[in-house]
């Protein structure tokens, strides 16, 4: 499967805002926008203008980067939600946040997105009773994420147990660290997508 395998610190430095992609490393003096809030290349400071489409497609590529997916993979969760009844943008989102990795970092169980991918593919997780290894798994209401009992007693699953506690989770879910299980007891809103977004530019640069 294709995936990233760069520096992360040049895909915030090249949509010029922070996207959590390290986790609490982002919000120390380490963070690379802190030291260069510029774009990376050595045309980077150089860089001042966009085009119409060029602000179209740099909000695409961030969307992309938050999330952590490919070309092909974001285009097909487009045209599943321009195929959903209602606001094709707010469809968009609610189908990247209902993936299973992003619920994972969610709930508080990964520091941040690409932590909660390697959990998920390690099998760390169930959904509904069932071991789900699939870090796009769209999940739907009424699920129930819980900690495999196999890998209960692993470091990662311990350490997940411990971030959580004293972490505000969005209303759309719920984890009881007792039962070390979590709900999707609502489906996710515009106003609970927190990051920077314009998906109406996005929708504008499909529809061209």
């Amino acid at each position: 499967m294709a995936r990233y395998t760069g520096s992360v610190c040049r895909l915030c430095r090249r949509e010029g805002i922070k996207l959590y992609l390290k986790g609490s490393r982002c919000e120390t003096a380490k963070c690379a926008i802190e030291k260069r809030a510029y774009p990376p290349g050595q045309h980077g400071q150089g860089r001042k203008k966009f085009s119409e489409y060029g602000i179209q497609l740099r909000e695409k590529q961030k969307v992309k980067r938050i999330y952590g997916i490919l070309e092909k993979q974001f285009r097909n969760y487009f045209f599943s939600a321009d195929r959903k009844k209602g606001v094709t943008g707010e469809n968009l989102l609610q189908n990247l946040e209902l993936r299973m990795d992003n619920v994972v970092f969610r709930m508080g169980l990964a520091s941040s997105r690409s932590t909660a991918r390697q959990l998920v593919r390690h099998g760390h997780f169930t959904v509904n009773g069932k071991k789900m290894d699939i870090p796009s798994y769209a999940l739907g209401l009424g699920d129930t994420i819980a900690m495999n009992p196999n890998k209960v007693k692993k470091a990662p699953v311990n350490n997940a147990i411990e971030n959580i506690k004293g972490k505000t989770l969005p209303d759309w879910l719920s984890f009881s660290a007792d039962s070390k299980q979590g709900i999707v007891q609502a489906l996710p809103a515009r106003e609970h997508v927190t990051m920077p977004i314009e998906e109406q530019l996005i929708v504008e640069l499909y529809s061209r």
